[in-house]
């Protein structure tokens, strides 16, 4: 089925306004290849009429098949690094010395933005693992939220297959952290144990999450206009503990949101201590 000019235009509002993410003319080709079965099956003659029947009625098993399929789940442990480094050797250590006497000692929330199937929350919980001796005494809790279903259920499981493992994983850690199980490796209990999953639509209100010491959300924003951006930001550092910190993509930049956004530079990464209103 091939996607012409009022098809890309139906197909990208709907896009749009299901999930925040940009598409323009030029992506004709995303649109054929992700969608042309969805709107086969559902009986659709073009790709105009699969939008409008995914906004009649609220179809929401249209809706879901759409965002499941045209929303990117590249992803892989350790991603980019750098943003780990910061975590582990500048984060972590400031948020451990300030908590030391509070009565939020031993305990940390951390928000995983656009999750995907998983990696970047158990990569996060292994750095965690690694960098506080005591790691299993302390009350942990890393939210991942997506908004695929099937990327939810995946992380989920915990379950990666060898190549999925192959991309980011150090043997040392795999050993240390994961075990072999059917259909590839599935990660350890104490570290599954620190990670839960949930759907979540990023353009929705964040009111009854956190606050987080720390939220990671990368390389997500880079698909949204500037408006649906900057509101996504501002959002999540409302939801940030006054010391907490936020960590963008390694080609992203946040100093064009305003004062509220001013980096900080550690080892190789940035991040970000948001200023309070």
């Amino acid at each position: 089925m091939q996607a012409i000019d009022g098809d890309i235009t139906a197909i990208s509002r709907l896009v749009r306004d299901l999930c925040g993410l940009k598409l323009d003319e030029s992506k004709g080709y995303l649109i054929e290849s992700r969608l042309g079965t969805i709107a086969q099956t559902a009986g659709c003659a073009n790709f105009s009429e699969l939008a409008y029947k995914a906004r009649s009625a609220d179809n929401h098993s249209i809706q879901t098949a759409i965002i499941d399929a045209i929303t990117t789940q590249e992803t892989l442990f350790f991603r980019d690094e750098s943003p780990f480094e910061v975590l582990r050797n500048k984060v972590l250590p400031d948020l451990i010395d300030a908590r030391a006497n509070t009565n939020r000692a031993r305990r940390l929330r951390i928000l995983s933005a656009a999750s995907s199937t998983g990696q970047e929350p158990y990569s996060i919980a292994v750095t965690i693992a690694e960098t506080i001796p005591d790691a299993a005494i302390w009350d942990v809790n890393i939210l991942g939220v997506d908004i695929s279903n099937a990327a939810v259920r995946k992380a989920s499981q915990g379950i990666y297959s060898e190549h999925e493992i192959r991309r980011g994983m150090q043997p040392q850690l795999l050993e240390k952290y994961f075990q072999a199980a059917p259909g590839g490796w599935k990660i350890n209990d104490n570290i599954r144990a620190m990670a839960s999953f949930a759907r979540r639509n990023l353009l929705q209100p964040f009111t009854d999450l956190g606050p987080f010491d720390v939220i990671f959300c990368r390389n997500v924003a880079i698909y949204f206009d500037a408006d649906t951006r900057r509101d996504l930001f501002l959002r999540l550092a409302d939801r940030l503990a006054p010391d907490g910190c936020l960590i963008v993509g390694s080609s992203e930049c946040l100093v064009d949101l305003g004062p509220r956004f001013i980096p900080q530079h550690h080892c190789r990464g940035t991040y970000y201590q948001p200023a309070m209103r």
